[in-house]
């Protein structure tokens, strides 16, 4: 009988199955919808941000066309190859210096998700990747969203190899947790633990009013492989920031202790160079 999908390594995520599940009474998720294809889940809820006062809605692409990263990048995968999804919150009571940590929380939960569901020994790699070995297996993008007469919001995207075989991999340096051996790559299970995860963090992050020190700073601190790396930051503005990396402060930046002295680095592009011995 042929399959009504094309992949049956690829199967449809249970749309119905994620709501009752994540839609729940006294659940951050208020919203959760699967679509076949979307150019950028991001995109899309940031416009929703713009316009309505929504909070806790998730957009699940089985496609995504034109996927945005870190500074515009852009990119694509099958369909059905990952998981590719945006949600949109409003940690109104957080106060906006306290934002730069929604990456790491984000790529935090997905590292815990995907080493507790997926037997995967994944790391971060700060600011917004998730690793395995140095091989990126997932990529966090977070907007922050701004209107007239709105609440501010943030729309945190995650974008989760799952099932791409090496002849599909965007870059040679990139993984999946089917080239990892997961022991699931069941995508609805990760789906509905990841969004789970990062209800319990998020809401203990706004009830601390976002302060890092009640144990988000050191979980993540823990679970960083650039940390005690020799590496080089390349910084938004231009130049590089060479040195070993030895610490992530209260904002979220990175420490890096370079021939110059200590620089803390908000935002740039990470290269791992080596391990310091």
């Amino acid at each position: 009988m042929p399959s009504m999908y094309g992949d049956l390594d690829r199967p449809p995520l249970h749309a119905e199955a994620l709501r009752r599940a994540l839609v729940t009474a006294g659940s951050l998720w208020t919203e959760l919808e699967v679509v076949a294809a979307s150019p950028s889940t991001n995109a899309v809820l940031a416009d929703r941000a713009r316009a309505t006062g929504d909070d806790g809605v998730v957009l699940v692409a089985e496609h995504q066309t034109a996927g945005r990263g870190r500074l515009d990048r852009t990119w694509t995968t099958p369909a059905r190859s990952g998981i590719t999804l945006s949600f949109l919150v409003r940690p109104g009571t957080v106060e906006a210096a306290r934002w730069p940590w929604l990456p790491l929380m984000a790529g935090l939960v997905v590292a815990a998700t995907l080493r507790d569901q997926a037997g995967v020994a994944a790391a971060v790699k700060w600011p917004n990747d998730v690793i395995v070995d140095d091989r990126k297996l997932a990529g966090i993008l977070v907007e922050r969203v701004e209107a007239i007469g709105r609440t501010p919001a943030a729309v945190v995207g995650i974008g989760l190899n799952v099932s791409l075989r090496d002849d599909e991999l965007p870059v040679p340096t990139a993984t999946s947790l089917v080239l990892e051996q997961a022991t699931t790559t069941d995508r609805s299970q990760l789906t509905r633990a990841l969004l789970r995860n990062f209800d319990r963090l998020y809401s203990s992050w706004m009830l601390s009013g976002g302060d890092p020190a009640q144990g988000l700073q050191a979980a993540y601190i823990d679970a960083c492989a650039t940390l005690g790396r020799q590496v080089r930051v390349e910084l938004v503005g231009g130049g590089a920031a060479t040195g070993e990396a030895v610490g992530v402060d209260s904002l979220g930046r990175l420490q890096v202790d370079t021939a110059q002295g200590r620089q803390s680095v908000g935002a740039g592009d990470v290269i791992h160079l080596r391990a310091v011995t």
